[in-house]
């Protein structure tokens, strides 16, 4: 008899988690404003808002935090992390942020100014914000296949070169300095990028004279993917494909919120000295001095410690398992989702689960309260209110996908906890055609307005 999978790792600590009734529940979305970041988190059974974070640490990232060297300047714990990102990541120069989206604003303030135009796959939401902060423009270039959420394709994440061709050969050539690339590509579903596009847009952006930049928040779950499903890297250890991936980058932001399992932390990481230096007078300036950049000590021993923790298979393949588990339910009852399942989250097609709700009712939002009124399951929606309005009409931008994301917090559910939340989402897609009206906005925010947002059911 095959052996089934069971995870590598076993339980040390537990916290209690509380359930609520449905009135509690809609009386607390009342006062939320339907807004599902404005829940008390003991007002939440299971919470799937992010995976950013929320995940639990290891025992020796615990033991790693008790040698924490909280000096100002040139602590210890900087010059652990400092060697962790140049053995794994293989870049010399780094600078430390308190997380992704901090990175995101040093390294910017050096490289996107008014009128630039940075193409990329389906940039997240801070990185698109602080891009059309600066008056700068944002254009997508994913490959159409991830717009197709239910067709089976291995690497929805990929770069569509045709696409990036048009923005150089439509544009001035001196408003595009770097090209992004985010891996896994969050925004179309947690979908992997194959080590022979990131080959491909590198040739590209060194044929066109510009930078390749990489938003790296869950890169080891892309490397796992690449060991999976790309021909040739089967045999490969994790910490090989990761290698050879940045060998292709110029710079790296990273939100180690995720795939280096901490609950705090970022950094950038580049090869040229003289972009270091630029981009070291903003982070004084926004994060801290460059040896600590906005964290702890004993929070940068943590993270060189999840680096190396997060780029082994055995910890990948107890995640992404438990993510297709979900997955893979709810594809067993019709349940629209994008396919394939993704790293790090499961992403419903709220667009196909509501087609009868006007789209300008902001389908996924309204499914997500729905998930969350059936049994106090917290995800967030990825859909036209995180779109946010085009910064130049100020129309909302209803064009792209209609999500919502179950974002799986890393060693911290059960399978059991994955079983109720499949329950709750049939129960609410076998009442899909009763809900017919869904949401208006009544107050938002100019920029990233889907955390502040005030919302109405209609």
């Amino acid at each position: 008899m095959e052996l089934p999978f069971a995870e590598s790792y076993r339980i040390k600590m537990v916290a209690p988690i509380k359930k609520s009734t449905r009135e509690q529940r809609e009386q607390w979305l009342k006062e939320a404003k339907n807004n599902l970041f404005n829940l008390k988190s003991d007002q939440v059974f299971i919470d799937l808002l992010t995976d950013s974070g929320t995940g639990a640490m290891s025992e020796q990232q615990w033991a790693a935090m008790m040698l924490g060297d909280e000096s100002y300047a040139g602590a210890s714990s900087y010059y652990n992390l400092k060697n962790a990102i140049k053995n794994i990541l293989g870049f010399e120069h780094f600078i430390p942020t308190h997380q992704g989206r901090a990175a995101e604003n040093v390294l910017f303030s050096v490289l996107v100014e008014e009128g630039d135009v940075v193409p990329g796959n389906s940039h997240f939401d801070t990185t698109k914000g602080h891009i059309e902060f600066r008056k700068a423009t944002a254009v997508d270039c994913t490959i159409d296949e991830a717009f197709h959420t239910e067709l089976e394709y291995p690497f929805k994440g990929n770069v569509d070169l045709n696409k990036l061709e048009k923005v150089f050969a439509e544009n001035d050539a001196s408003k595009i300095k770097f090209i992004i690339v985010t891996i896994t590509n969050n925004t179309s579903g947690g979908q992997p990028v194959s080590m022979q596009n990131i080959k491909e847009v590198s040739a590209f952006a060194k044929k066109k004279g510009v930078m390749l930049v990489m938003d790296s928040a869950r890169f080891a779950e892309n490397a796992y993917f690449i060991k999976t499903r790309e021909k040739g890297y089967e045999n490969k250890t994790i910490k090989e494909i990761v290698a050879e991936m940045y060998t292709y980058a110029d710079a790296m932001t990273m939100s180690s919120k995720k795939d280096a399992i901490v609950n705090m932390g970022g950094f950038i990481a580049m090869r040229s000295k003289d972009l270091f230096d630029k981009a070291a007078v903003f982070n004084i300036m926004f994060e801290g001095f460059l040896t600590y950049g906005g964290m702890s000590g004993r929070d940068m021993n943590a993270l060189a410690q999840g680096l190396d923790e997060g780029t082994e298979f055995e910890t990948l393949e107890s995640r992404i398992k438990q993510v297709e588990y979900l997955g893979n339910k709810l594809i067993e009852w019709s349940i629209p989702v994008q396919r394939p399942i993704g790293g790090h989250a499961v992403f419903i097609d709220a667009d196909k689960v509501f087609p009868n709700i006007p789209k300008t009712e902001f389908r996924a939002q309204t499914l997500a309260l729905e998930l969350y009124l059936e049994a106090g399951i917290r995800g967030v929606e990825i859909g036209a209110i995180l779109a946010d309005r085009d910064p130049v009409t100020r129309e909302n931008r209803f064009g792209g996908l209609e999500f919502v994301r179950l974002a799986i917090p890393r060693r911290t559910y059960t399978n059991n906890h994955m079983d109720v939340i499949a329950a709750a989402i049939k129960n609410v897609f076998d009442r899909r055609n009763e809900i017919t009206k869904g949401v208006k906005i009544v107050k938002e925010a100019p920029i990233m307005r889907h955390f502040t947002v005030e919302l109405e059911r209609l």
